[in-house]
């Protein structure tokens, strides 16, 4: 007669093994994310949120995340197209950080409306360049992409007719100018930091005269996100950008990841996005954020794989970053008190 403890034990041992996950290594591109001007506009808002209290009014998307417009709805925020939707009274109108043109402030002014310029620094240098190329008559040439916020706001800095956009190289040779001895460029942040030296260099052969900025209109964050996927993209089987399909830093991450070579090249919001099929049999994933792309989305990425594969991550940096804006005068906690 067998032994019941020997039956149970076998049936124990009987049970199919546990199916084990491939491997996966995720390369992370460092820098990556939030850059100090994205830092310092979602900055504003909550801190106007703190002294106002809700609703504060905002126009256009503060950045370019729908992750983060949504926390800060949650929090009190009101997103609005255009000033006609704020309502007159107390609660303050916050200008996203890609810059408005001169008319939107002088609206605001005009409806007496409290207004706090969320404005990023670098944007703001761009607008300043173009002006004083006004001043000392020249004509402005903006290398960007048409409709972009950023790229209304720059061109709404000076009077109609005295900046032209240049999207790319192809527009250059048949580009027309009263004047080629008074000429300037300046440039969008967030563009493609190759594409972009490529179209300067091209006017620079049209127009030997031109003349451009002391230092490059691309911010650091921008060139620096762009240099890390370069590294990465050339060792991965993938590479996922972590960022909303309207933000142009983003849009350019995974532009470079392609030309450099990427076999598979993802923009995702959010991991819930990812088409699994395109993954399968991947060993190393690069992956990386855009500049308004919160980390906590990343991670959610990484998480998503660790549940498929059997996930190490190893960082791989390329610069380190510490720039820090500080906030508008008018939120600072002494003005403000």
């Amino acid at each position: 007669m067998s032994d019941p403890a020997n039956q149970n034990t076998a049936g124990v041992s009987a049970k199919p093994p546990r199916e084990s996950k491939p491997p996966l290594e995720i390369l992370l591109c460092a820098p990556r994310g939030f850059c100090a001007g994205v830092v310092r506009a979602i900055d504003v808002v909550e801190r106007a949120l703190a002294i106002y209290g809700p609703p504060v009014y905002v126009r256009h998307e503060i950045v370019h995340n729908k992750y983060v417009v949504e926390g800060l709805k949650r929090k009190g925020a009101v997103f609005v197209a255009e000033l006609d939707e704020v309502p007159d009274g107390k609660a303050p109108v916050i200008f996203s950080a890609h810059g408005v043109a001169k008319t939107v402030p002088q609206t605001a002014e005009a409806r007496r409306l409290i207004t706090i310029d969320a404005t990023c620094p670098l944007v703001t240098k761009v607008h300043r360049e173009a002006e004083i190329h006004h001043k000392r008559g020249r004509h402005v040439l903006l290398v960007g992409h048409s409709g972009h916020p950023e790229v209304v706001g720059t061109m709404g800095q000076l009077p109609p007719g005295s900046i032209t956009l240049v999207e790319d190289i192809d527009q250059i040779e048949a580009l027309t100018v009263d004047n080629s001895q008074n000429l300037a460029w300046v440039t969008q942040t967030t563009l493609s930091v190759d594409d972009t030296r490529h179209i300067v260099e091209a006017l620079k052969a049209k127009f030997p005269a031109i003349v451009g900025p002391h230092k490059d209109d691309i911010c650091y964050a921008t060139t620096n996100r762009q240099e890390a996927v370069k590294q990465i993209a050339p060792l991965v089987d993938a590479l996922i950008v972590v960022g909303s399909s309207n933000s142009s830093n983003s849009q350019r991450l995974r532009e470079v990841a392609e030309r450099v070579g990427c076999p598979i090249t993802r923009l995702l919001n959010r991991a819930e996005e990812i088409d699994w099929a395109a993954f399968e049999g991947i060993r190393r994933l690069g992956l990386t954020a855009g500049a308004s792309a919160p980390e906590v989305l990343v991670e959610e990425i990484i998480d998503a794989f660790a549940a498929r594969f059997e996930v190490t991550v190893d960082t791989v940096s390329t610069t380190t970053e510490d720039m820090v804006f500080p906030l508008p005068r008018e939120l600072r906690s002494e003005a403000a008190e």
